[in-house]
């Protein structure tokens, strides 16, 4: 059966097309209570669906948030995803989801969608890359995010900023002291460690592993360490599991040799990295932290059924979501631009934690 029309609706209830979209459509102008009521009547009657593109023109707004995350499936992203639904259904807004893979490129695709329904906001989640590769992908990203924010959009960012973004109004970033709590991390773990430490990093240029590989470095030195190695992959768990595999094979020549084998504590900069590390060490016969010690970084929620409990850096992921969509709307405690970090009260802060899987480094 074909949907009723607006202007069914209207000659249903007397009166013009015009004003039967101001009562179904949210327009600030609307006609008195008895036309009203006979509007809605109408269009109740008929089965009227009321156009949510034509609602977004009334009220300049559409009501919708965009968010772009690279991956749904990583814990990390789920549950920053939480946060933003949270906060968007306070604002009585819904949320539309894209996923992206990390390339900017596809991000460019994602908010230029966007715009085109246009969403009151969009938030980003995900790492930065100044990777070269990327280059020619930032720079579409930045001038399409630019040009939405000109037209009057908002936008967030976790981490860091869009490479190349200008647009002075409606942009914000929403600062995570990676490279800080990593520090930590380092320092924590260097107090009961007297053997060497290995980084698993994400490929270089990729911002969010960058920070933790250098944090991490600094609370070694500041402990009076010598720096770890650092083995790059890709920044998940199949990039955790393939280093992993390496490191298994190393602790097992050096099991196999004459003197005592040095005992490794590993750092994956994040925590799906870590369990793919983990399981390749597993998978080789070997056990944490009997063999080796391991830590990670976000403290996702999947770590709640991990064995043993992974040391790690716990981030408050939902918070960062809320924090991110609240930034993008019209709440003048957040003025019109700038870091969220220095805006809310605050900011976004972590914790060391220290589980069994690092207990001989403890």
């Amino acid at each position: 059966m074909a949907a009723s029309t607006l202007t069914e609706v209207a000659r249903l209830a007397g009166v013009s097309p015009a004003t039967a979209s101001r009562v179904l459509n949210g327009s600030a102008r609307k006609p008195g209570k008895d036309i009203a009521d006979r509007v809605r009547q109408a269009a109740e009657s008929l089965g009227y669906i009321p156009n949510a593109q034509a609602q977004g023109l009334a009220k300049s707004s559409s009501g919708l948030i965009g968010l772009i995350v690279h991956d749904i499936a990583d814990p990390y992203f789920a549950a920053i995803a939480r946060g933003v639904q949270e906060a968007a259904r306070e604002q009585r807004k819904m949320v539309l989801l894209a996923t992206t893979g990390g390339g900017p490129a596809e991000e460019k695709e994602a908010v230029a969608a966007f715009a085109a329904r246009r969403a009151d906001s969009i938030v980003i989640a995900g790492s930065r890359s100044c990777r070269e590769e990327d280059r020619e992908g930032n720079a579409e990203l930045a001038a399409e995010l630019d040009r939405y924010c000109r037209n009057g959009g908002r936008v967030a960012v976790v981490g860091h900023p869009v490479v190349g973004a200008t647009a002075p109004e409606g942009y914000h970033v929403v600062k995570v002291p990676n490279q800080e709590l990593a520090g930590q991390l380092a320092a924590g773990l260097a107090e009961g460690w007297d053997g060497d430490f290995v980084i698993i990093g994400g490929p270089e240029g990729l911002l969010t592993s960058d920070d933790r590989v250098r944090g991490f470095q600094e609370g070694l030195e500041r402990a009076g360490r010598r720096p770890a190695e650092v083995l790059r992959t890709a920044f998940n768990r199949s990039g955790g599991y393939e280093a992993g595999l390496q490191l298994a094979a190393r602790i097992k020549a050096a099991q196999s040799g004459d003197g005592a084998a040095p005992r490794l504590c590993i750092f994956a900069v994040n925590d799906v990295m870590a369990i793919g590390a983990a399981a390749a060490l597993r998978s080789e016969g070997l056990r944490i932290p009997r063999d080796a010690a391991i830590a990670g970084f976000d403290d996702i929620e999947t770590l709640r059924d991990f064995r043993p409990a992974l040391s790690t850096v716990r981030l408050p992921l939902e918070d960062i979501g809320r924090l991110a969509t609240r930034a993008t709307g019209r709440n003048p405690a957040y003025g019109d631009g700038g870091e969220v970090e220095a805006a809310a009260p605050g900011g976004i802060t972590g914790e060391v934690t220290l589980r069994r899987s690092t207990e001989a480094a403890a």
